[in-house]
C-alpha cells in the first residue's frame, strides 16, 4: 500500500512466498526503479515475463532477485487516489508473454481490491510486519487411519522424506531422513535445515531453497554431511510448500588430494534475516550507489532508498573537513536541528559522532536512555528514540559519518548491524567519489564562467542574449564560446564558436581564441578570422576551431558575416519570411593559416533577429540538422513578439527538450531596434 506521506510503498499482505524472500522489499520508495514503483507511478500494468526481461528493464532488481520467474505488478486505482500495487508472481513454465485475456484478469482483481479500500470504514493499519496469508492448501487423506497408511508407506521407503512449508521450516520427516541428516527427528522439527544443521549452514543451500519456492522449479544440489558422507537433495515445490527427497550421493573427492579449494562448512545458525537475504540487500543498494553521481545524488539515494530498506526515519551524512563534521545531506529533521550540528569539531561530546569516525567502530542505540547515558544531551538535540552511527571509512581515512534515527526505540540484531555497517563502507565509497566529482565540477563550471562573458554590452539600438548549456556528462566544460563587443556608439562584434573537444585543453583554447579576437575586434570579418587563424597556427594545437564572426553596422543598418566551418545563422524580419542565412564558409581555423574567408552583407533594419549557435542545439543522432535549423527559423517568426530571453529558451526547448545533451550548446541572440525605442 501506497503511504502518500512518505511516498514508499509498504508490503502489506503477502501469501505464497516466505516473508524473509521479500523483507529487504518490504519498504519501496515510489521513486525506485523496480515494477510495483512503476505500476504506481505510471498507472500501468507492467508485466515482466522472464528473467532475461527482468535482467534488460530492472537490471538492479534482476541482480537482487536472480530466479526464474514471471511477474505482473497493477496499481490499485482509487476515485482520487492510487492505493497501491498488486504484485503477482508465477513459476518459471509460465509463458513469458501474458495473454491479452490475463492481463484484464489481473486489471479487473486490481479494480476490485481498490474499491474493497475504497469502501473500507477503517483501513488496514500498516505495520513492520505484512499480513501472511496461507495459500491453498492440497487435498489430505481423511480420517487416522487413512494417515497412518500414508506414514507408514513413506517410511518403508529406502530413501528420506521431509517436508518444508513456504518459510523453509520443516513440517515433517522420515526416520530414514531423520538418520540421514544425523539428528533427532524431535529437533529438527519447525526449525529450517540450514539453520539447525551446522554444516548446511552455507548460502548456497539456503539459495537453493529460494529459487525452489520463488521459480517453482524442481531443484537439485549434493551437500557434504561430516566426516566424509554425501547427499543429495531434491527439492520439488508447489504453493503449498516443498516436498524433498534425500538419498545418499557418491563422494567426489574420493580418491582425490584435498587442495585449499575444498569447500569447507563453516558451524554456527543464522538468526533474523536469512543470510541470503542480507547478500541480495546487499547487492541491491549497492548497485543503486554505483549510479550516484554527485554528492545530492548519495544522500537521495540513502533516504529514498537506504531508510525505507533498514527501517530508519531519518538522515544525516556529514563529511570530515578541516577537522570539523560538514552536513552534506539530511533526511527528516528540521533546519533548526542541522544548525546545531553543522560543523561540531570531530571531538565533541555531545554526540557520538565524532568519536565514531576517530575510532571506526559502529555505534547502536536502541533508546534514548541508551544514548543519555553515554551522551546526556543528545536525546535532547533530536527529539529522536534510537540511533545508528556508522563511520564512513575509506583505507583508514575517515571520509564522513551517516547517522540513521528512528522515531521510535528500536532494537538492532545481529543481523541488523552486519547489514548496516556493510552498508556503511558502501555510502563511504560512494561519498567520497561524489565529493571528488562535485569538486572536479565546481572546478570547472568557474573555469567556464571565467573564461564566457559575464554579462553583455549595452548598445542603443541593439537587444542581446544568450545561453550556454554544457554537455550532460562529462566535467560539465567545453569548447563552446561566444561574446559581443561594443566597438563604438554604433558599432559591435559578435563571434561564436566552438572549439573541439570537451575538456579542460578545450576550455583553455577557447580562452587563448577569445582573447586574439578581443585584440583585433573592428576589423572586417574576413581579417578578423585570418588573424585568428594564424593566432591559432602559432600555438601549434591539435585542436579545430568552428567561428562565426558578425560585424554590426547599426548606423548603416547592415552586418557583414564571415564563417570558419560554423553552421550559419538564422535570420528573420517581420516582413520577410523566416530563413537560415546562406553563407560561403572557409575552413575551420587551425587547419591551413594562409586560406581566405568570404564575406556576406545583409540589411539589418529595425526589427531584424539574428540567432548565432553552435552545432550542438542542431545535430542529434537519428536526425537531420538542416532540417532542424529551419524548424528553428519558423519558430523563430512565430514568437518575434517575445523578449529575447523568453525567444531564446523557447528555441533550446524546441530544439532540445530535456537533457541529456550529447554535445555543448551555445546560443547568441541579437534583435535590432529602431532609433524611436532607444537608438
Amino acid at each position: 500500500m501506497l503511504d502518500e506521506a512518505s511516498q514508499v510503498l509498504n508490503l502489506a499482505v503477502l501469501s505464497g512466498v516466505p516473508v524473509e524472500v521479500v523483507w529487504p522489499w518490504r519498504r519501496v520508495p515510489l521513486g525506485a526503479p523496480v515494477p510495483v514503483s512503476d505500476a504506481v507511478r505510471e498507472d500501468r500494468l507492467v508485466w515482466v515475463g522472464s528473467q532475461e526481461d527482468l535482467a534488460r528493464s530492472y537490471p538492479r532488481a534482476a541482480a537482487s532477485l536472480p530466479y526464474r520467474f514471471a511477474l505482473a505488478a497493477a496499481p490499485l486505482p482509487g476515485r482520487d487516489r492510487c492505493w497501491g500495487a498488486m504484485l503477482l508472481l508465477w513459476p518459471a513454465s509460465h509463458p513469458a508473454d501474458a495473454t491479452r485475456r490475463e492481463q484484464s484478469h489481473i486489471r479487473a482483481a486490481a479494480r476490485r481490491i481498490a474499491r474493497v479500500l475504497e469502501d473500507a470504514d477503517v483501513l488496514p493499519a500498516l505495520s513492520d510486519r505484512p499480513r501472511v496469508i496461507p495459500a491453498g492448501q492440497a487435498v489430505r487423506p481423511e480420517g487416522e487411519h487413512s494417515l497412518q497408511v500414508a506414514v507408514d508407506y513413506i517410511e518403508r521407503l529406502p530413501e528420506g522424506a521431509i517436508a518444508l512449508d513456504l518459510e523453509g521450516r520443516i513440517t515433517f520427516l522420515t526416520t530414514a531422513a531423520a538418520s540421514m541428516l544425523g539428528a533427532e527427528a524431535d529437533r529438527l522439527l519447525g526449525t529450517r535445515p540450514w539453520q539447525s544443521l551446522p554444516w548446511l549452514d552455507r548460502t548456497a543451500v539456503e539459495d537453493q531453497y529460494r529459487t525452489a519456492v520463488i521459480s517453482r522449479d524442481p531443484v537439485a544440489f549434493t551437500a557434504p554431511r561430516p566426516p566424509d558422507t554425501y547427499l543429495r537433495f531434491e527439492l520439488y515445490p508447489d504453493a503449498s510448500g516443498i516436498s524433498v527427497r534425500l538419498t545418499p550421493a557418491p563422494n567426489p573427492m574420493k580418491g582425490r588430494t584435498p587442495t585449499a579449494r575444498t569447500p569447507q562448512v563453516t558451524g554456527g545458525a543464522s538468526s533474523g534475516t536469512a543470510q541470503a537475504g542480507r547478500l541480495y540487500q546487499l547487492l541491491h543498494l549497492a548497485a543503486a550507489l554505483t549510479e550516484t553521481v554527485a554528492v545530492s545524488d548519495v544522500v537521495e539515494l540513502v533516504a529514498d532508498q537506504i531508510l525505507p530498506a533498514v527501517g530508519a526515519d531519518s538522515l544525516v551524512l556529514s563529511a570530515a573537513d578541516a577537522g570539523r563534521l560538514k552536513i552534506t545531506g539530511h533526511h527528516g529533521y528540521d533546519q533548526q536541528t542541522i544548525d546545531r550540528l553543522d560543523g561540531l569539531p570531530l571531538d565533541t561530546d555531545l554526540t557520538p559522532a565524532g568519536h565514531v569516525l576517530a575510532s571506526g567502530t559502529p555505534h547502536f542505540f536502541a533508546s534514548p536512555a541508551e544514548m543519555a547515558h553515554s551522551y546526556p544531551g543528545a536525546p535532547h538535540l533530536s527529539g529522536k528514540h534510537a540511533w545508528a552511527f556508522l563511520p564512513l571509512v575509506i583505507a583508514r581515512r575517515p571520509v564522513g559519518c551517516c547517522i540513521l534515527s528512528y522515531n521510535q526505540p528500536h532494537t538492532f540484531s545481529a543481523d541488523e548491524r552486519a547489514v548496516l555497517t556493510s552498508l556503511a563502507g558502501l555510502i563511504a565509497q560512494a561519498l567520497d567519489r561524489a565529493r571528488l566529482y562535485d569538486a572536479t565540477r565546481d572546478l570547472a563550471h568557474g573555469l567556464q564562467q571565467a573564461l564566457l562573458p559575464r554579462s553583455l554590452p549595452v548598445l542603443p539600438g541593439l537587444e542581446t542574449a544568450a545561453r550556454y548549456l554544457p554537455a550532460s556528462h562529462g566535467m560539465d566544460i567545453g569548447g563552446d564560446f561566444y561574446d559581443v563587443l561594443r566597438i563604438d556608439a554604433t558599432t559591435a562584434a559578435a563571434v561564436i564558436g566552438d572549439v573541439q573537444g570537451h575538456n579542460v585543453a578545450a576550455a583553455a583554447l577557447m580562452g587563448q581564441v577569445r582573447t586574439a579576437i578581443h585584440a583585433i575586434a573592428g576589423d572586417p570579418p574576413d581579417q578578423v578570422l585570418t588573424r585568428t587563424n594564424r593566432v591559432l597556427a602559432d600555438l601549434e594545437s591539435d585542436l579545430l576551431v568552428s567561428c562565426l564572426y558578425a560585424h554590426i553596422d547599426l548606423a548603416r543598418r547592415q552586418v557583414a558575416l564571415a564563417s570558419a566551418g560554423h553552421p550559419p545563422p538564422l535570420w528573420h524580419h517581420p516582413a520577410q519570411p523566416p530563413g537560415v542565412v546562406a553563407l560561403d564558409p572557409g575552413p575551420l581555423l587551425g587547419i591551413d593559416p594562409g586560406v581566405d574567408y568570404p564575406v556576406t552583407v545583409l540589411p539589418l533594419n529595425p526589427g531584424t533577429t539574428l540567432a548565432f549557435y553552435t552545432d550542438g542545439l542542431v545535430e542529434t543522432p537519428g536526425t537531420d540538422p538542416d532540417q532542424i535549423a529551419h524548424e528553428l527559423a519558423q519558430r523563430l517568426a512565430d514568437h518575434s513578439g517575445q523578449s529575447l530571453d523568453r525567444l531564446i529558451d523557447s528555441l533550446l526547448l524546441h530544439a532540445r527538450p530535456t537533457p541529456p545533451y550529447t554535445d555543448d550548446i551555445a546560443m547568441l541572440l541579437l534583435r535590432t531596434r529602431h532609433p524611436r525605442d532607444g537608438y
